[in-house]
Parts: structure tokens; sequence; C-alpha cells
């Protein structure tokens, strides 16, 4: 994958009953074979969340299930879309890439495989980082709510907001990959952004 225009795009969970999602799927099944889609969780992680505190089983467990969170997220993404398939390893996802397909990224076999901390502070923002330094992803999209309000957003202030989670300027800063975040209106944005036509909001990692 190394030297393939390849955009890593994260898709926030919190979008799932959202009616703009219909339209960011469209515009990702029109770059297929070109992005990568990283489900959140949203109300799947959520449902983790709570069961925690309900049943105080361990980070270790929590940070599996909310892995697990974003899978069931990336399964109702590429449901009944041929243009979206799922992938759980580098491997599969160069084989969808390959055959002109949108990769839906299933976090949980690479991440347990991997020395990220089971925590809370690393959640879908984070993991996406990661996979995009790990495929070799020329930029990184992060798909959220609302207008951030300026051309360049330090990530700091993006966690001091919440927008974020906490461990992200560090996976960030690690891949050394230009990311930008999105809101929910701004599918054509994505597209104009992978084509070098518009630079959108750039995030800086410091």
């Amino acid at each position: 994958m190394p030297g393939r225009d390849l955009t890593v795009i994260k898709l926030g969970g919190s979008h799932a009953f959202a009616p703009h999602l219909a339209d960011w799927i469209e515009a990702i099944a029109a770059l297929a074979g070109r992005i990568v889609v990283v489900p959140g969780g949203g109300p799947f992680a959520d449902a983790v969340r709570n069961a925690q505190t309900k049943m105080g089983f361990n980070d270790g467990a929590a940070h599996h299930m909310a892995l697990l969170a974003m899978e069931q997220y990336g399964c109702a993404l590429a449901s009944g879309r041929k243009q979206l398939s799922l992938a759980d390893s580098r491997t599969a996802i160069d084989r969808a890439l390959t055959t002109n397909q949108a990769p839906v990224w299933l976090p949980t076999r690479m991440v347990l495989a991997s020395e990220i901390p089971a925590s809370w502070d690393v959640t879908s923002d984070s993991l996406a980082a990661w996979l995009s330094r790990e495929i070799g992803a020329r930029r990184l999209l992060l798909v959220k709510h609302g207008d951030v309000g300026s051309a360049i957003v330090r990530a700091p202030e993006l966690v001091a907001r919440g927008i974020v989670d906490a461990a992200f300027p560090r996976f960030l800063q690690a891949g050394r990959i230009p990311a930008f975040i999105l809101g929910p209106a701004d599918h054509a944005t994505m597209t104009e952004i992978i084509s070098g036509k518009s630079t959108g909001t750039r995030i800086e990692a410091g």
C-alpha cells in the first residue's frame, strides 16, 4: 500500500442515525479504491460504557468490547453496499482496494495484536491515526459534528473541547500524516481535499 494515494476517513458513530449518513456513504462509495473507512463506536460504544458502569468490568474488557462496537457500526455501514467491504487486516484492506472497493476496517484483530493501551483515552479517533500510519495513508479525515470555525486547529484544543479523544494528539504526532476535520455536511469537501482542490480545516498535532 505505500505509494498509493490513500485516504483514511473516520466516520463517527454519532452520525449513525442522522439523515446525512447516506450522503457520506454515497461519497465514500464514489471514491472506492482510494479510501479506507474507520467506523466510530457511537451508540454501540455507549452501550459498553453504560454496561461497564453498571457491571464493573475492567478496562481491558471494555477496550475489547469497544472495538467490537466499532465493528458493529462498520457492519451496518457496509451492509448491502457492494462498493464497501469489511476488512480486518492489512491484507484484507489491500485486497479490497485492489478490487476498487472501500474497505471498512474491523479493528479488533489488528489492535489487540498491537501495543495500543486499553483505555477510554484511545478511541476510534486515535485508532484512525494509528491505522493511517500502518497502511501508509496520505491523509486522515475526521467527520465530526459542527464547525470548528477556523482553517487550522490544534489537536490539544480539540481534546479540550471534547471533539477528539485524549490520546489523539500523540497518535497524530507519531503518524506525521496530514489530518483534517470535516462537519456533517462536508462530504463534497472530502472529495475536494482528496483531489487537491480544497485544504479544508487542517489539524495540527501540537
